[in-house]
């Protein structure tokens, strides 16, 4: 053993089940950098040692060390699936604990490639790491955001909304304020591995430059005020998903939200959550043309979750998650586009659809909305930009609605998930979009979290959870283009994908 080496940095060699523990020790602990846990500087901290461990040792082993680091993460940061799945879905045990632990392991796998990389292209030079890591790891998390539908959830920069890192989401995206936090963990080993003080000085500017950066950029105000503010009215029913679909509870619940929209006559918008109204809407076409009625008298555009059935092209029907609007000249719809795998959608041969019947889970298909859509219009002309439920973490997706969009929309239902980690999890994704958009968000959920959020992702008004809330503020409309509104990922993207490939190219030349 070297006498310069501290032990425990040979645990990957001398101990490789122990060191791949605490690898998944660490990924499970940067949970608590995202909501509601709020310890931001955790992600780049805990991240340090599975970079080190990637520049240290062989490729097989950087690429188990990240399985077992992404395993943690996901298996504590998405563990309400089995909440969503065998509590609320009443689905059998082992149906939820396969669904949670194979959407863990396949993230993980992503996480393995990334380490994988970033052993391969550093060759363990640590000035070459503090781009090859940073860009392997982006590059991994956006890859996961699409591939097989997409997982977005737990991007590095979601958990940085309230630090200085959070001025790059208007510039780069919530991947570049990624690649920030994974720079600054990268750079600290450079400061103490550098071979000369020009190296680790090197080192001290890349973690304190996207710091300082961020915290310039965060004071720029990239959008502006588009005429007079709107007054808004969120209103959440608090029923909670038992008991959502109790037939007694319809004609209860729809009363509620008609009696609180009555309530507040001077409110230019009101909005419910997602699926408000339990049931399809040529069920209860009555109730809507009461709302509709009562919403052009008072001048107010109110916007509603249900679920819409259609026969356009289709003898049966069609049905989508829809948004509807009423109160202008005409009614307006927008359907979800990005639908829940195994939720609103299950991609599974005839035979398990017959399976899935005779053990009462769901097996139909909700129908997916067109990817562009005419946006939801007021009758004076404001525009939003809407997304349904997990929708808004596919920020790229929602690039289309700008920059004619004045104001997001957001409704969800994240009473699937009961009293976990998920809805504030949420909550922080929608912070996000605003500030990546420089639009304010109005969020209306079915048992919380909903809320104001202002352009730049400040929460102005929270609600409670699970009971009924009622809130009204005024909204100010936005215009105009973050530079990443108007670029989307493809430039943080394109610049991982140029600094892998010139090591790549680098790296082979030296073979």
């Amino acid at each position: 053993m070297a006498k310069d080496v501290h032990p425990i940095l040979l645990l990957p060699a001398d101990r490789p089940r122990t060191s791949r523990l605490i690898a998944f020790a660490l990924g499970a602990a940067t949970t608590l950098a995202f909501a509601p846990f709020g310890a931001s500087l955790l992600a780049p901290l805990l991240l340090l040692p599975l970079l080190y461990v990637c520049l240290t040792v062989a490729p097989r082993d950087a690429a188990g060390h990240a399985f077992w680091y992404g395993f943690g993460l996901f298996l504590t940061g998405t563990y309400w699936i089995y909440i969503s799945v065998h509590i609320f879905g009443n689905a059998a045990v082992w149906i939820a604990l396969l669904l949670m632990l194979g959407l863990s392991l396949i993230m993980a796998t992503f996480v393995s490639l990334a380490g994988w990389l970033t052993n391969r292209l550093s060759q363990g030079e640590p000035w070459i790491l503090i781009l090859v890591g940073p860009a392997a790891w982006v590059l991994v998390e956006w890859l996961r955001g699409w591939v097989l539908t997409g997982f977005p959830w737990m991007a590095f920069g979601y958990g940085q909304i309230d630090t200085a890192y959070a001025g790059w989401a208007p510039v780069l995206g919530v991947y570049g304020v990624s690649f920030m936090v994974t720079l600054s963990a990268a750079a600290a080993i450079l400061v103490f591995q550098a071979a000369t003080l020009r190296e680790r000085l090197a080192g001290l500017f890349a973690i304190v430059a996207p710091w300082l950066l961020g915290g310039v950029l965060s004071v720029v105000d990239w959008t502006e005020a588009s005429g007079s503010p709107v007054r808004a009215s969120i209103v959440q029913a608090g029923v909670s998903q038992d008991r959502k679909w109790d037939r007694d509870q319809l004609r209860p619940t729809m009363q509620h939200y008609l009696t609180a929209t009555l309530g507040v006559p001077d409110s230019d918008i009101v909005l419910w959550p997602e699926v408000a109204i339990p049931a399809l809407d040529d069920q209860v076409e009555p109730f809507i043309a009461r709302l509709e009625s009562e919403a052009r008298s008072n001048g107010q555009s109110v916007l509603f979750g249900i679920l819409e059935r259609s026969y356009e092209r289709s003898v049966e029907g069609r049905i989508y998650n829809s948004v509807i609007l009423v109160g202008g000249e005409e009614r307006q719809a927008y359907r979800k586009r990005h639908l829940v795998p195994f939720g609103e959608y299950f991609p599974v041969p005839p035979r398990v659809r017959a399976w899935m019947r005779m053990q009462n889970l769901p097996h139909s298909d909700l129908t997916k909305g067109a990817d562009v859509q005419p946006l939801l219009t007021t009758a004076d002309g404001l525009r939003f930009g809407v997304a349904i439920c997990y929708e808004d973490a596919y920020g790229s997706e929602q690039l289309y609605a700008l920059p004619d969009a004045g104001v997001l929309i957001n409704v969800s239902n994240d009473a699937w998930f009961g009293e976990s980690i998920a809805a504030h999890q949420h909550l922080e994704i929608a912070r996000m979009r605003s500030l990546e958009f420089g639009r304010p968000t109005v969020r209306s959920t079915n048992t919380g979290i909903s809320a104001f959020i202002a352009a730049d992702g400040e929460l102005l008004r929270v609600g409670k959870q699970f009971e009924p809330e009622f809130m009204t503020a005024d909204v100010q409309p936005r215009r105009g283009l973050t530079p990443y509104a108007a670029v989307g990922n493809w430039p943080i993207v394109g610049f991982c994908l140029a600094v892998l490939g010139i090591f790549w190219i680098r790296n082979r030349a030296s073979l």
